[in-house]
């Protein structure tokens, strides 16, 4: 790991579904991208995959996982992922949160779902970071952002904010992709031509009404919620920094772009 820096980044990855273990690119990438961050105090975790309101803080002592997948290989439900819970990191999370009266809510037996622990096993294998999950509260794109901009002082005490979804994600067309690495359909493509498109000109608007302004966005996000915390960690990112694509490509023709705000 580099030397810690005075705030970290915060980053907006495609997590993929528990088969990302066995993909050698991609677990490649995810590694060789935290080789590249300053190892984090703690790690807050916003997951496509658990949706809550009010703002639901999840397990502080010991963190189980959640399985929250079916019909895959037993194997999958064998992976541990033992890292610390982070009580100190909750109660930042409680101060700023109370601070802008926002609701909040505890589910203490709650753990990381896989849109959380699959990439950490790849990024921190060692799971010597503690590591809280806190809720999505909603899907609307500009109270996400609004959360993220409530979350982003949490840099500044070394801890990594990531969003956690998937930059597209129609399941029921993945049986039209020939393999994991095959061609993307028409839609999976332009939505992420216009999303690199977007990012890079740092047309944060367009992205919060990406509904409306990107092509293929029914497609693509038939339901908004992967796509949903990229909105979480704008808001979280510093608002003159342009997002950073770090991979990109495609996995079983679902755009698996992933981005670092500095």
């Amino acid at each position: 790991m580099t030397a810690p820096t005075d705030r970290m980044p915060v980053l907006y990855l495609s997590h993929g579904a528990p088969p990302l273990a066995d993909d050698a690119t991609w677990t490649r990438q995810l590694a060789d991208w935290s080789a590249t961050l300053p190892k984090p105090t703690s790690i807050l975790v916003v997951s496509a995959h658990w949706e809550e309101a009010p703002l639901t803080i999840g397990a502080t002592e010991t963190v189980p996982l959640v399985y929250d997948f079916w019909g895959f290989p037993e194997k999958y439900y064998r992976v541990q992922y033992r890292a610390p819970g982070a009580p100190e990191l909750a109660e930042d999370v409680r101060k700023l949160l109370r601070s802008n009266r926002t609701p909040l809510h505890e589910a203490p037996a709650r753990g990381l779902d896989h849109g959380a622990y699959v990439p950490l096993v790849e990024m921190y294998p060692e799971a010597d970071v503690p590591v809280l999950q806190i809720s999505m509260p909603s899907l609307d794109p500009q109270e996400l952002y609004d959360f993220g901009r409530k979350l982003a002082p949490l840099r500044d005490q070394g801890v990594l904010i990531i969003g956690s979804g998937f930059f597209t994600h129609n399941l029921s067309a993945m049986q039209q992709v020939d393999g994991v690495h095959g061609a993307p359909p028409s839609w999976s493509e332009e939505f992420d031509r216009w999303g690199e498109d977007v990012l890079k000109s740092g047309d944060v608007d367009a992205l919060l009404d990406f509904q409306h302004k990107a092509p293929a966005a029914r497609l693509a996000h038939p339901r908004i919620e992967h796509f949903a915390p990229l909105f979480v960690s704008l808001g979280a990112g510093d608002t003159a920094s342009t997002p950073r694509t770090v991979i990109d490509g495609y996995w079983y023709g679902l755009a698996k772009r992933s981005v670092q705000l500095d």
